[in-house]
């Protein structure tokens, strides 16, 4: 997992609430469990005005203009503008595989599905939970001024706005941590490998006939 420390990326509005996990990576993309591949796809459903299967070539498929992200001005965003309970629906992690494989990195929101939240957390996304009236100030900004941008300082835990404002964000420190230094599960484990590799000799000295 790439580490996350800060960003200054252009933002895209969705201006949805509810937004579930159906809507941003359906169902029928779920085949594959490698998190890559999944960027042409997010919210197909809605960016594109044919049905999407698995390994389609998404180059030349009509697109719907109203969606937000098919719009020259939010090309190449990386923070997305959510409304409440964003991440809602079923558990499946590979919601937060899209979006990464889209480009990205933060979304801020009111609310977020618990479970979406975390799996944030785990692919490298920083998933920034604002008060309402902060986030209907930053859709306001954010539409009113093309090529709008957030700087996210992770270690600071704030927000600047390009008018300068400093908006800060709570985090969880052992999320932080793992975030700054890019540690998912497995890079946690690979932490103690000294001490996984200690423990299992003692066991072949104490049980032999387990590694026989």
């Amino acid at each position: 997992m790439d580490k996350f420390k800060t960003l200054n990326g252009l933002v895209a509005p969705l201006d949805r609430a509810n937004v579930d996990t159906d809507a941003i990576i359906p169902k029928q993309f779920l085949k594959s469990i490698h998190r890559s591949g999944f960027g042409p796809y997010l919210f197909d459903e809605w960016r594109y005005t044919n049905y999407g299967e698995p390994g389609m070539d998404c180059t030349n498929r009509p697109r719907n203009p109203d969606f937000v992200l098919n719009q020259p001005r939010y090309q190449g965003a990386q923070v997305l503008l959510a409304r409440e309970n964003f991440g809602c629906g079923s558990s499946r992690e590979h919601a937060p595989w899209a979006l990464l494989d889209y480009g990205f990195q933060v979304v801020i929101a009111p609310s977020f599905a618990d479970i979406f939240f975390n799996n944030c957390f785990k692919n490298g996304i920083l998933p920034i939970v604002l008060d309402a009236a902060t986030v209907d100030k930053l859709f306001a900004e954010t539409q009113a001024s093309e090529g709008y941008r957030l700087n996210v300082d992770l270690a600071a835990q704030t927000i600047t706005t390009p008018g300068g404002q400093s908006i800060a964000f709570a985090v969880d420190e052992f999320r932080k941590h793992c975030l700054l230094n890019g540690l998912d599960d497995i890079g946690l484990t690979l932490l103690k490998t000294d001490k996984i590799k200690a423990y299992e000799e003692r066991r072949k000295q104490a049980e032999p006939w387990i590694f026989a």
